[in-house]
């Protein structure tokens, strides 16, 4: 199992890690524009495996892409991150073009590749993907919604004050800090209904600042965040390399289901071996199917910007 990050920043280096750290991969490769960027960033991570106790092989590449020949599954970090202040869909202009010409590259030398999305605006840049390459619709995912629901489970189990083990929740919607939908209908805490332990302004207030996540995390930290982001991935990229069909919100294009079409949207999915083997159609209410209906509407209007 060959797999290639793109992007030896932050948030790539840290998806690095986390899947050489958890051992199923036989083999990370880390590529980067910036000269030796990635090939120092591999050697810091290889320094660890004795102490970390894993054997993949990690290593960098200065924009040879014949180093990620043969890949089973990539992911695309690359890109401007988030200053304090910016939304996502700002980063459109100067992101769009990288994400396609890396996209085509890794096509190239992969032809069999699953590609997951992790750039922002990550709907838009996932959809621009399918656009731009034309492959089967299970074989490129958007990581948002696997973050987003993280980033809800952490906020319910502030709010619950209990391990974050004990709660499961979603976030379906648009990757933004408006597009966002967490289901708190379906939060639970082991099995039981969240609304059994949390009232309903509680709720909304977790639900407001799971929204506003990335945001937070910008305005602290003067960029976006690393460490979630690259755990998302590394869950993403386990499920399709051990075929394990787990289900995530993922960004999938949709065609019909939520009654959506010609869209890159978060929708949970089971991964498997094959990508995204299956889209899960929730039923929900008519105030989350309006919900949808508005985040996607935001989507395509920043998808309309890619010309």
């Amino acid at each position: 199992m060959k797999i290639t990050v793109v992007g030896a920043g932050a948030v790539g280096a840290s998806c690095a890690q986390y899947i050489a750290v958890k051992n199923f991969a036989s083999e990370v490769v880390i590529i980067d524009i910036k000269e030796n960027y990635a090939e120092g960033k591999a050697m810091d991570l290889m320094q660890t495996a004795s102490l970390m106790g894993f054997d993949t092989k990690i290593t960098g590449s200065t924009n040879d892409y014949s180093k990620t020949a043969n890949s089973d599954i990539a992911v695309i970090t690359s890109g401007i991150p988030r200053k304090p202040g910016m939304t996502r869909e700002e980063l459109i202009g100067i992101n769009a073009g990288i994400v396609k010409s890396v996209a085509e590259s890794l096509i190239k030398h992969s032809p069999n590749v699953i590609i997951i999305v992790v750039s922002n605006p990550m709907d838009t840049m996932a959809y621009l993907a399918h656009k731009s390459l034309g492959l089967p619709k299970n074989r490129i995912i958007g990581m948002g919604g696997a973050l987003d629901s993280a980033r809800f489970k952490y906020r319910l189990a502030e709010a619950l004050e209990c391990p974050a083990s004990d709660v499961d929740g979603m976030v379906i919607g648009g990757h933004s800090d408006t597009g966002m939908i967490p289901l708190t209908r379906f939060a639970v805490r082991n099995s039981l209904p969240i609304s059994i332990f949390l009232s309903e302004e509680r709720l909304e207030q977790v639900a407001a600042d799971t929204k506003v996540g990335g945001a937070t995390l910008t305005k602290m930290l003067g960029t976006s965040a690393w460490y979630a982001p690259g755990a998302a991935v590394s869950e993403l990229v386990k499920a399709i390399a051990l075929d394990s069909k787990k289900m995530f919100p993922c960004s999938a294009l949709l065609e019909g289901e939520y009654g959506l079409n010609d869209i890159s949207i978060g929708v949970p999915c089971i991964l498997g071996k094959n990508g995204i083997e299956k889209i899960v159609e929730l039923e929900l209410t008519d105030a989350e199917k309006a919900k949808l209906q508005e985040s996607a509407a935001a989507v395509k209007k920043t998808n309309g910007l890619l010309g």
